[in-house]
């Protein structure tokens, strides 16, 4: 690897890439590219609006990974065999995968802000489904209706990243997709504390009404957008993700990266009740879900990886991150002997993830601004892709082999994933690695 020099304020990297690593500076141009209103749409992502993404994200996405903690209850009570549990959490995948491809891509023709809050209130519609299910059918149907609509908060990305300012779009991507990841390991605690005072129906049920408040913040303080001069018709629209696919060598690259690194999480999260829950652990559901907590902690240490695009730094922090989340696996083997080392893995694999998943979305935004909705549906296609290849698989897999046998799988996808960034790395464009100066 080639070093990093200073150049005109600004940091610039040239690992990996075909070219000279130069600084990009790119101007508040921009800015009317990506949504139409300029300046004027930049100075109105503020902090607390930021930090409202965030938190709307992080609900949004919570919503598919209730399911974690409590596989175990609700196949109990639906009477389902518990080694076909994991199809709770695919179905909800492939949901969330038909959502990245017929909802999202909408951000780039309508208004973000109604966008939101119409699925917002979906989302509400189908969580109530989940918490009334009384058969098998009934809750895997609901599952998947929710991850369709749990798509939301990729709009979120994708809005704020069209409001930021160039030289912010990873800082700003960075501080919602942290909300994204906290939402995602923090699922696991609330979902399995509520679980044990008053069932895994309630989970559903409370998530329905905090949506319904988050819905309503969004439509009161939420920017509106102008419309856009491009119009293209809706088939056109969904059509173009195969091109933005087709055309742009980081998206491709990224979006692999993402289906294994999401695979390799998902190994971890969904088995990991079921020896938890058994002897000699016998945990509650409560102590299961704290294990989120460990994860969010690794996930906050990461949240800085935003910064590090916009200042050169991606193929670094994808280099390291992805190290870290092969290693991790070594202590995550070492549940048998002891649960310390299990929080040892989660903390290093959760900050690995983040930071790669942030480092993922601020190079592919760099592509085309105007196409922020697609390339976030585009991207994250693979993401849902990788999840459910992690959920039904690691069980299955633990079924037959047990603990180390998912261990086994989670390291083989950490090497793949290592193998692979390693191996296109001179194939990433240099305009998605250098650093981006301020105007």
């Amino acid at each position: 690897m080639r070093g990093f020099a200073m150049q005109s304020g600004c940091e610039t990297a040239s690992i990996g890439t075909t070219g000279t690593g130069a600084c990009s500076q790119e101007g508040q141009g921009e800015d009317r590219v990506a949504d139409g209103d300029g300046e004027g749409v930049a100075s109105r992502l503020s902090r607390p609006i930021t930090l409202l993404f965030a938190v709307a994200s992080g609900l949004a996405v919570a919503n598919a990974y209730f399911a974690h903690p409590l596989l175990d209850l609700m196949a109990d009570d639906l009477r389902l065999p518990r080694a076909t549990v994991g199809l709770i959490v695919a179905v909800t995948q492939v949901g969330y995968g038909l959502g990245l491809i017929l909802l999202v891509p909408i951000g780039d023709l309508a208004d973000r802000r109604k966008l939101v809050v119409i699925q917002s209130l979906l989302s509400v519609l189908a969580l109530i489904a989940v918490g009334f299910s009384s058969t098998g059918v009934m809750l895997l149907a609901s599952m998947a209706a929710m991850g369709l609509f749990a798509v939301v908060t990729q709009t979120f990305v994708a809005y704020a990243a069209s409001l930021a300012r160039p030289a912010e779009r990873g800082q700003v991507v960075g501080v919602v997709t942290s909300g994204i990841v906290l939402g995602i390991l923090l699922a696991r605690t609330v979902s399995g504390m509520l679980a044990d005072l008053s069932g895994w129906r309630t989970v559903y049920l409370v998530s329905a009404g905090l949506t319904i408040i988050i819905a309503a913040l969004l439509h009161k303080v939420l920017p509106p957008q102008e419309n856009r001069e491009e119009r293209i018709s809706y088939p056109r629209l969904i059509g173009s993700l195969a091109t933005l696919f087709a055309e742009e060598p980081v998206l491709r690259i990224r979006a692999v990266i993402a289906m294994l690194i999401f695979a390799n999480i998902t190994t971890l999260l969904t088995p990991l009740v079921l020896p938890l829950s058994a002897p000699p652990f016998s945990l509650s559901h409560t102590a299961i879900g704290l294990f989120g907590l460990a994860g969010a902690a690794g996930a906050l240490g990461a949240a800085r990886a935003g910064r590090w695009v916009d200042r050169g730094l991606g193929q670094r922090t994808t280099g390291v991150a992805l190290a870290l989340m092969l290693f991790a696996w070594l202590p995550i083997s070492l549940l048998p002997q002891s649960i310390f080392w299990l929080i040892v893995g989660v903390l290093v694999i959760d900050f690995g993830l983040q930071a790669v998943h942030v480092t993922n979305q601020g190079m592919i935004y760099r592509v085309k601004p105007e196409a922020q909705s697609r390339l976030t549906a585009a991207y994250m296609i693979f993401y849902s892709i990788g999840s459910a290849i992690g959920s039904s698989s690691s069980t299955m897999v633990y079924a037959h082999a047990g603990w180390n046998g998912v261990c086994l799988l989670g390291a083989g996808i950490g090497a793949l994933t290592l193998a692979f960034w390693a191996v296109t790395l001179r194939a990433t464009p240099a305009t998605a690695t250098r650093a981006i100066c301020s105007a």
